[in-house]
């Protein structure tokens, strides 16, 4: 008995497009790294930028190849294309010289929101523009905008793409353990999410049962654990995310699968998805001292933590701390 898969229909086609969707995955993770410092140091402006300018321009071209299927006139689509391209080569570095000369070494505030929701959702956004995209090119861009969107969220490019970010991040993250393992638990939801609308009453329910399972398991850790206001305050948060896609689970088993069950899950797990990636992000400055999953090297030239972020963890940073002739 060969085990069940999701649906991954594949044309011979999409090669192409295939390519460039996880390269721009491989970009995705390489980038965040790059502007997320090991040593817990908020961000430079000009790294957020950069990035975000790198990612808009990621989005613009899964756009331009969205209009392949769309546009009948093919010469006139890959025009949109190949100036995609040029957008993406031209756009990020003059955005990151502006950005030079605005910001300088300036550092993003440590309690902010604005930049880790400004990267989840372009990251979501174009990790959903790349699901949509094979929606369309699986069925020759014949379906219809609501079906299309509603498979696009489903599909395994949006689910897995996401996955695949939020292991990095968890991965490379200095969090506590009880904080880590339920993000885990929530990340690897974006893992079987596909089997819920590849097979409706299968997957759905046994969706609904994990993530029930999860949620009992969390509401008991509640009373039972010591954690500290903040975890406390995630765990609710998280509580509530795995109840409501029990539901949405349930709402797929159903209706059997229908358009409307199928767009609210993935609009849900889209919305989850991207929340937890911003949490992540966020937690990069903000995270206490902790052991992660996967030590960076610390960039020597960004040594210095701004005062009231999070201390350089010692796993990640071996160098002895130099005490003053006060606190000997």
């Amino acid at each position: 008995m060969e085990f069940p898969f999701p649906y991954l229909l594949f044309t011979p086609s999409l090669v192409p497009f295939a390519v460039i969707a996880i390269s721009m995955i491989g970009i995705t993770v390489f980038l965040l790294g790059k502007v997320l410092p090991a040593n817990g140091a908020p961000p430079l402006i000009t790294q957020m930028v950069l990035a975000l300018a790198v990612l808009g321009g990621g989005s613009v071209l899964l756009l331009s190849l969205l209009f392949v299927f769309l546009n009948p006139n093919g010469t006139e689509s890959w025009t949109f294309v190949l100036l995609a391209f040029n957008f993406m080569m031209m756009f990020p570095a003059g955005i990151w010289f502006v950005g030079q000369i605005l910001f300088r070494d300036h550092r993003v505030d440590p309690d902010g929101w604005f930049w880790p929701v400004t990267l989840a959702v372009v990251v979501t956004g174009s990790e959903a523009l790349m699901g949509v995209l094979f929606a369309y090119g699986t069925f020759g861009g014949s379906t219809a905008e609501v079906p299309a969107l509603a498979t696009g969220l489903s599909s395994v490019w949006f689910f897995w793409s996401m996955a695949a970010i939020m292991a990095a991040l968890l991965a490379w993250a200095p969090l506590g353990t009880v904080e880590r393992w339920a993000l885990l638990a929530l990340g690897g939801s974006s893992v079987l999410a596909p089997w819920v609308t590849s097979y409706p009453t299968v997957g759905g329910i046994a969706m609904s049962v994990l993530m029930a399972v999860a949620f009992l398991a969390l509401v008991r850790a509640l009373p039972r654990h010591r954690v500290d206001p903040h975890e406390g305050r995630l765990l609710v948060a998280l509580s509530a995310a795995f109840l409501s896609m029990a539901v949405a689970g349930l709402f797929v088993a159903a209706s059997g699968g229908s358009v409307l069950s199928t767009l609210t899950f993935g609009t849900l797990m889209g919305v989850v998805m991207g929340v937890e990636v911003a949490y992540l992000i966020r937690r990069y400055y903000r995270g206490r001292i902790a052991r992660p999953w996967v030590a960076r090297s610390v960039d020597e030239s960004d040594a210095a933590v701004v005062p009231g972020s999070a201390r350089i963890p010692s796993v990640l940073d071996p160098r002895p701390v130099e005490r003053s002739a006060a606190d000997r």
